[in-house]
């Protein structure tokens, strides 16, 4: 760490007290949300200056990536944007369809886009909820994440995990939507609205939250384009890009859905972005639903990435030999390299892929979105106060698991 700065440039036209401080804001308060480290220059609670530190849950994604079979890579992706596991699962999974050359069933495609638009809903209620706990509403924190928990539930019905999914599989799923899965997402479906809206009459227009977080933050359409963003940031800075439409997958193509933009890219139009969103997505997911194609729930041409029935491997030698080969990932793959985008919780999640025709990667690269914004965190943040930085951070949604790859 710099000694204490004595450059006149950092001291504004009008001073608190005068008394130049640095202040550690992480890496283990409990306002950062995450592991991350911010070493603020501060007079009074005004803050001159910021430099970040990230690191401290390190745990080479990409080089265990690059150590395991193409089919255990799956689980590595869980551990990026936790709020939204399935969406990374998906991408890499697409990412690997893409190199083998494999087109997957319209019901596989519809099926991807229920789950996903799922987990996007999760993502930006805990990102949502947790700026309105920083505004010092903590009620809409609890009543969200009850309905956070309906849509964990549906995660259990297809892969029988909640958190970290590993759902879905390279070519498809590996069983059908079950019964039940169809009861409670009719039931989801119909009642999650009425509850939402609840938390939107709590929050979007009460005068205390909009004091806390209008102006708070801000970043302009060219800033935000500079440093890169994608995904709500970026649209709450006015410029409407959206992966999913600029390029869409998984076909998106067929779905009427609108993108909703901001204008200040404030803290609070953060939050109206993704309140949206939450909207548009509960639309896209009806729209799939119901239209669901008839057909198989995986592509019949990979094999290869699917373990046979348990009852065959103890009985048939060619299920055996077939399991063994999979589970050690001795499984052809091409040589190539592709580079395959989803539109994640928090923006362009990205696969940069290069195979040797070995049996693991031999460079695998993410595009995490919130390593990306997080450089302008500094900007964005300097001549506010403390507790703007706070809600700065939340609404920016960084998670930690997406510094550290």
């Amino acid at each position: 760490m710099s000694d204490t700065p004595t450059n006149k440039s950092l001291f504004a036209d009008e001073t608190i007290d005068g008394q130049i401080a640095t202040l550690n804001l992480g890496p283990t308060h409990p306002a950062t949300h995450g592991i991350f480290q911010n070493v603020l220059t501060v007079d009074g609670e005004k803050i001159l200056d910021s430099v970040q530190t990230v690191g401290y849950i390190h745990r080479a994604f990409e080089k265990l990536a690059e150590r395991r079979p193409y089919n255990q890579i799956t689980p590595i992706t869980d551990r990026l944007n936790y709020c939204s596991s399935p969406i990374n699962n998906m991408g890499w999974e697409m990412t690997m369809e893409k190199l083998i050359g494999v087109q997957v069933p319209k019901k596989v495609d519809y099926m991807r886009v229920i789950i996903m638009e799922l987990a996007r809903i999760a993502d930006h209620l805990v990102c949502n909820s947790v700026i309105g706990v920083d505004t010092g509403a903590l009620t809409g924190f609890t009543y969200m994440f009850q309905q956070r928990e309906l849509i964990y539930e549906l995660y259990e019905e297809v892969c029988g995990a909640r958190l970290t999914t590993n759902i879905g599989r390279i070519g498809g799923f590996e069983r059908d939507f079950s019964p039940t899965f169809h009861v409670k997402i009719k039931k989801f479906l119909k009642e999650f609205n009425k509850h939402f809206q609840e938390f939107d009459d709590l929050l979007l227009r009460n005068r205390i939250f909009m004091d806390r977080t209008i102006k708070a933050g801000p970043i302009s359409a060219e800033r935000a384009l500079d440093y890169g963003f994608t995904g709500p940031n970026l649209r709450a800075a006015g410029v409407d890009y959206d992966v999913r439409v600029m390029t869409p997958y998984s076909s998106y193509e067929d779905f009427d859905f609108i993108i909703p933009v901001g204008t200040q890219g404030d803290t609070y139009d953060r939050f109206c972005v993704r309140q949206e969103e939450v909207r548009q997505s509960l639309k896209i997911i009806e729209q799939a639903y119901d239209n669901m194609p008839e057909g198989k729930h995986f592509s019949p041409d990979v094999p290869e990435f699917y373990l046979p029935p348990k009852a065959d491997v103890y009985t048939k030698m060619e299920a055996l030999i077939y399991h063994f080969k999979i589970v050690m990932g001795e499984t052809p793959v091409p040589v190539g390299e592709v580079y395959h985008a989803v539109e994640g919780g928090n923006g362009e999640l990205g696969f940069h892929l290069i195979s040797d025709g070995g049996r693991t990667p031999y460079r695998l690269q993410f595009r995490r979105p919130c390593f990306i914004y997080y450089q302008a965190y500094p900007e964005m943040i300097k001549g506010q106060t403390i507790s703007d930085a706070v809600l700065t951070l939340s609404s920016l949604n960084v998670i930690a698991g997406e510094l550290d790859a």
